[in-house]
């Protein structure tokens, strides 16, 4: 017998092995003049994702079909992703060629502060740390625990985002974001081999810069830095960059980097 809600249900109908295990991608897009932003970098990260994983993707064309369609219903700000492995199997085994599944969301805007974006945000330090996991490290993959159990960690509204360190105590990320500093007019991100997402913003940003001649670190990068940072900034696919205004009692102002980083969210 199966019960879902105390509700009894077929049980011939295997249980999705996204919800079962987490065995799953998604991706989190925004919508912009009814054109889902940056989905080429969304594909191909959901491709590369779907390949290390072993899942198997309908044809990425369809998929581009469908993310358009539902980018052009009216008041869409944000589409969601989810592909999971399918139903099938017992345990944790699952058959090499199952068909993957997949849900799309069309949503509305999340409404936040509108001096978030030009002045700057409060951000803290979480208690919560990320375990390292090379085989899983970049991917967005869809258990979140770690940042589920970050972000319970404060109900503040000043503050919009918890800082996340690995077990040995290095910045990895935010619990929604990636993090950049400007150290020595070098702009730094943490290093993603061992835990963390690689966000599609992010990525925009790598290149952006050094194509711009920039130079852009990719390494391990440890909180007592940032106090030597000039100005340290977020990124996401949906908030573009937000500089980081206060963390603790540390200060930094919004510097040029970051405005040449919203300048690049804007063209995108």
């Amino acid at each position: 017998m199966l019960w879902i809600d105390g509700n009894v249900v077929d049980p011939a109908e295997p249980l999705d092995r996204g919800l079962e295990f987490g065995d799953g991608l998604f991706e989190t897009l925004a919508v912009v003049a009814a054109r889902p932003r940056l989905l080429e970098r969304h594909l191909a990260r959901l491709g590369s994702g779907a390949q290390r994983l072993g899942i198997v993707l309908p044809a990425i064309e369809l998929v581009r079909r469908e993310l358009a369609s539902a980018a052009a219903t009216p008041g869409t700000a944000v589409l969601k992703l989810v592909v999971t492995r399918g139903r099938g199997g017992r345990g944790y085994s699952a058959e090499p060629q199952a068909p993957s599944r997949r849900w799309l969301a069309a949503l509305g805007a999340r409404v936040r502060p509108g001096e978030w974006q030009h002045d700057g945000v409060a951000v803290r330090i979480c208690s919560t740390r990320l375990a390292e996991q090379p085989v899983l490290a970049g991917l967005k993959h869809l258990n979140r625990l770690e940042q589920v159990l970050a972000r319970r960690e404060w109900v503040e509204p000043s503050i919009a985002e918890g800082l996340m360190l690995d077990l040995h105590g290095r910045l990895i990320c935010g619990t929604m974001s990636n993090v950049f500093a400007v150290i020595d007019e070098v702009l730094v991100t943490p290093s993603l081999t061992r835990a963390g997402v690689a966000g599609v913003m992010r990525a925009l940003f790598i290149d952006s810069f050094r194509a711009a001649g920039c130079t852009v670190q990719e390494r391990d990068l440890e909180p007592v830095e940032l106090e030597s940072a000039s100005e340290v900034f977020l990124s996401n696919a949906l908030i573009g960059a937000w500089p980081v205004r206060a963390l603790a009692a540390q200060r930094w102002p919004v510097g040029p980097w970051t405005r040449r980083a919203q300048e690049m969210v804007a063209a995108a």
